[in-house]
C-alpha cells in the first residue's frame, strides 16, 4: 500500500511539473480606465516619476518605503528606485521611452523578493473630451513563476492594484483637468 501511495505521489509531481514547464514562456497584465482629461494631463501625471506617490497603488501598501530618484526629473533616463517591505520589495524603473502624449515605456526591474524584468507601458488614447489610459506589464516567465502561475494569478494579484492606481489617477487627472 504504502508503494502505491508513493508512486501516486511521483505521477502526481511529475504531471505538474509537465503541466507547468508547458505554460506560456510570457505573461501579460493589463488594465484601461476612461478618465475625463485631455491626454497631455493624464500624459504629464505618469511621465513624472515624482508625481507618483500620489496615484502609485503601491507606494499605499508600504508608506515607509524608502525611494529615491536619478536622471532627469521626467521623461526618458529617469529613474525610480524603491525598498519597501514584503509586500511591495525592491526594484528599480527606468523610463525608455515616451511619445507625447501617446505612450511612456518603462523597464520595471525587481530586486526584491526574487529578480525579474518587465516592460511596462502607458499608452493614453484621445476619446472625444476623455481619454483612455491603458496599463500594460509584460515579461517573461522561467520555470519557477510558470510553476509559481499553477496556484497563485498573476493577473488577479497585480491586476487589481493596476485598477486601484488608474482610479487614483483619474481622480487627480480629473481634478487638474478642471484647475
Amino acid at each position: 500500500m504504502f508503494m502505491i501511495i508513493l508512486v501516486a505521489l511521483a505521477v502526481i509531481a511529475v504531471l505538474f511539473l509537465v503541466i507547468a514547464s508547458l505554460q506560456s514562456p510570457e505573461f501579460r497584465v493589463i488594465r484601461s480606465a476612461t478618465v475625463s482629461a485631455p491626454p497631455a494631463v493624464v500624459f504629464a501625471e505618469v511621465n513624472d516619476f515624482h508625481r507618483w506617490e500620489a496615484w502609485n497603488p503601491w507606494g499605499k501598501i508600504d508608506p515607509a518605503m524608502k525611494q529615491s530618484y536619478e536622471g532627469p526629473p521626467a521623461g526618458p533616463g529617469a529613474v525610480y528606485s524603491w525598498d519597501g517591505n514584503s509586500k511591495v520589495g525592491a526594484g528599480r524603473m527606468t523610463l525608455t521611452e515616451n511619445r507625447v502624449p501617446e505612450l511612456i515605456r518603462i523597464r520595471l526591474e525587481f530586486l526584491k523578493p526574487f529578480a525579474t524584468t518587465n516592460t511596462a507601458e502607458f499608452v493614453f488614447k484621445p476619446e472625444g473630451d476623455r481619454t483612455v489610459v491603458t496599463w500594460d506589464m509584460v515579461g517573461k516567465k522561467n520555470f519557477f513563476s510558470k510553476a509559481m502561475g499553477m496556484v497563485m494569478n498573476m493577473d488577479k494579484m497585480v491586476g487589481g492594484q493596476f485598477e486601484k492606481g488608474l482610479a487614483d489617477l483619474k481622480a487627480l487627472s480629473e481634478a487638474a483637468a478642471k484647475r
